[in-house]
């Protein structure tokens, strides 16, 4: 038994926004501890959707519930085999691994199109905003190989 309970850390809001997303996204965006270069990504592409006549906030928002995932599979060793089963995803992850999709698509991006970072954040957004994108093959890819080992469902302890 522990001898202390396990509490959460709680994620400070972001102070212009007001939101938990945006706040991790800016967290994940950083790198060496640099916040204010990655607020500065974060709110040079939420300013461009507002030019635009998008709310910005709203549009990262749609990016990523459309990117997060339902369902994932955890490997389970059973006698001696292991199995793909599949599990819904708790929420907390559901951010996580759609957040890190989006950043990941974000920084595979081509250099010769795009000039900087903030430009390929607005376009792969956009794109997960409107079901397209790397991000969203990704998640497909997940829920597709969770979709196949449906039959091994079974095995969920």
């Amino acid at each position: 038994m522990p001898r202390r309970s396990y509490k959460k850390p709680i994620s400070k809001l972001e102070p212009a926004f007001k939101s938990v997303e945006i706040t991790k996204l800016v967290n994940n965006i950083m790198k060496d501890g640099k916040k204010t270069v990655a607020q500065g990504i974060v709110f040079e592409v939420i300013e461009k959707f507002n030019k635009e006549g998008k709310d910005g906030v709203e549009m990262i928002h749609t990016a990523i519930k459309n990117v997060s995932p339902r369902f994932e599979v955890k490997p389970r060793r059973l006698g001696g085999a292991s199995y793909l089963v599949p599990t819904e995803v708790r929420p907390e992850r559901r951010l996580f691994l759609a957040l890190k999709w989006l950043i990941e698509a974000t920084r595979a991006r081509a250099n010769k199109e795009f000039k900087t970072f903030a430009i390929k954040l607005y376009t792969e957004i956009k794109d997960a905003s409107q079901n397209q994108g790397a991000a969203m093959a990704k998640k497909q890819q997940v829920e597709k190989l969770a979709e196949t080992n449906k039959a091994f469902s079974h095995l969920k302890w």
